[in-house]
């Protein structure tokens, strides 16, 4: 299926009655609107259509799930108060935008030179980033917010997949509750794990949807978490980083794995 096949097919199933459609020929990407709002998602469509290539029809049912989930709550008020259960932090790219549609800023914060952190209402099937006019509205200040989502983060599942690759042990997170990568952020459980570590202890965010750990005990381990990374980045929803990060005394550093135990 071609881009110009699978617009027709994601316009077909995404139509209903107050939405618009517009296509940048340019860029190759979608844009769903709701009328009323203008308030929308864009949809590359090469990024699509190459995993309408290996997975077929599931490829199209995955992003037009996640777009019927994300239009259905645009231009919606949504309440903290009485949700403060649903309240967590989420892992973006530092390339994700920083402000809400119409210019107002999200709740975010510093995390890594390729992460930046922000904060999320739970909405069930999705959920809506926190802005600032959010907080106004509401009178929540900024620090309720992060002392709120990292109590309810560490209230989330630990439990991990350990597999072993060429004597290098690595854990998997990947629950799909849109918090996986958030564990990152979660300070007791990578303590726990770096006690444990008995080589280098190696981290990976490569989409929102998994965290992975490596104990990487011989140079073939950095190789191995660097192929991870980058076959999970090319293939998650919302990619994050392709890169890796070091833990070493509580701090996370980027690192650019080239070959053999090469790092820059």
């Amino acid at each position: 299926m071609d881009t110009k096949q699978l617009r027709r097919e994601l316009e077909k199933r995404l139509e209903k009655k107050g939405r618009i459609f517009s296509y940048d020929r340019e860029k190759d990407v979608l844009r769903v609107e709701n009328e009323d709002t203008h308030q929308g998602l864009n949809i590359s469509l090469p990024e699509i259509a190459a995993k309408w290539a290996t997975q077929k029809e599931e490829a199209i049912k995955e992003v037009v799930y996640y777009a019927e989930a994300a239009l259905g709550v645009m231009g919606k008020n949504h309440s903290l108060n009485g949700r403060e259960k649903s309240i967590f932090p989420v892992i973006r790219s530092t390339s994700f935008p920083e402000e809400a549609p119409g210019g107002i800023p999200f709740l975010t914060d510093a995390h890594t030179a390729e992460t930046r952190i922000y904060y999320a209402l739970d909405l069930g099937n999705t959920y809506r980033l926190i802005d600032l006019q959010m907080l106004e509205r509401e009178e929540w200040s900024p620090e309720q917010i992060r002392e709120t989502a990292r109590f309810n983060l560490r209230s989330l599942s630990t439990k991990m997949k350990k597999d072993t690759v060429a004597g290098n042990d690595f854990y998997f997170l990947n629950t799909n509750d849109g918090y996986d990568a958030s564990r990152i952020l979660n300070e007791k459980l990578l303590q726990e794990m770096s006690e444990k570590t008995e080589g280098e202890m190696v981290l990976a965010v490569p989409h929102q949807d998994v965290l992975i750990i490596g104990d990487i005990r011989n140079e073939t381990g950095y190789d191995i978490i660097a192929q991870m990374a980058m076959n999970f980045f090319a293939n998650g929803h919302v990619p994050i980083t392709a890169l890796s990060f070091l833990y070493q005394d509580g701090e996370l550093e980027p690192v650019f794995i080239l070959g053999k135990n090469r790092k820059s």
